[in-house]
């Protein structure tokens, strides 16, 4: 089937207390190893990349090899750029095919975010797409924007209501105590936060820094309205560990292949356990 907006996949999760496992991938092997991954799961998928993925492969190669797998696929699939700040590199990736982006303007006063988002809002709506957009600040480093522990900020609920009916935005990522990159402690999870928030907001919640978090704060997150978690250094760590082990039993290795197989089956295993903690394993029949 073709690539499919992740408004619909994300509010029938939500509905259904379940959240969609959304990778972040690098490289046509990670791309691969998830969608094989969903495809055993059964389970509908997003597909995400950075924008300095973006700037390293191009919009239209990512979109082409993701059109390609959900052409292929018997599982719903959304392609999402992550964490963009960047109006000419959100319509880049519209016009490349992209069916999800995510305006990341939650480092701007209040009002300058609402602007910015509604102006992506805008665009998007015009061809049916996703937007997600960010309120306070997810500490850790995405690419290149770093957000120091001490000033990430949590979303306050009543400014999360007022932003979605200003903007009207698709889906939101409050800053709820998560971080990106892997957690020096147990994470800091302000789970009657995400409560209040999905009291006053209609639209699905998304995870950030999905990383690393006990399975036991996961599952609460997504029962309490979570629909999207998000997932990245966990899978660049898994895919990179296995190609490390190739090369330390056979140093002398030249063939990409016999190191990229092993890498695609560690990272399609790991996904595959992320989509049962999230609740999405078995959930592509939802959309049938």
């Amino acid at each position: 089937m073709a690539l499919v907006s992740s408004t619909s996949l994300l509010q029938t999760a939500r509905k259904n207390k379940y959240a969609i496992g959304a990778f972040n991938v690098h490289t046509l092997e990670m791309l691969q190893a998830v969608v094989e991954a969903a495809e055993e799961a059964q389970s509908p998928l997003i597909l995400q990349s950075t924008v300095g993925t973006v700037k390293h492969l191009g919009a239209d190669y990512i979109a082409a090899a993701a059109t390609v797998a959900a052409n292929r696929a018997s599982v719903p699939i959304a392609l999402h750029l992550d964490h963009c700040s960047d109006f000419a590199v959100i319509m880049s990736c519209i016009r490349a095919g992209y069916t999800s982006v995510m305006i990341d303007a939650s480092h701007s006063p209040f009002e300058e975010n609402v602007a910015i988002t509604q102006k992506v809002v805008e665009a998007a709506n015009a061809v049916g797409i996703n937007v997600e957009a960010e309120l306070g600040k997810v500490g850790g480093v995405e690419d290149d924007i770093v957000v120091d522990e001490r000033d990430a900020m949590l979303a306050d609920p009543a400014e999360c209501a007022e932003f979605v009916e200003r903007t009207g935005v698709h889906t939101l990522a409050p800053a709820i105590g998560t971080a990106h990159g892997i957690y020096k402690g147990d994470p800091n999870i302000d789970f009657d936060r995400i409560k209040r928030i999905a009291d006053v907001v209609s639209v699905p919640l998304v995870l950030h820094g999905g990383s690393g978090i006990p399975e036991e704060q996961v599952k609460r997150a997504v029962s309490l309205g979570m629909a999207k978690m998000n997932v990245a250094t966990e899978l660049r760590i898994v895919f990179s560990d296995a190609i490390k082990e190739v090369f330390a039993a056979n140093p002398e290795e030249n063939d990409p292949r016999k190191y990229m197989i092993p890498a695609k089956q560690a990272l399609k295993k790991a996904a595959i356990e992320k989509m049962q903690l999230c609740g999405c394993a078995g959930r592509a029949s939802d959309f049938r």
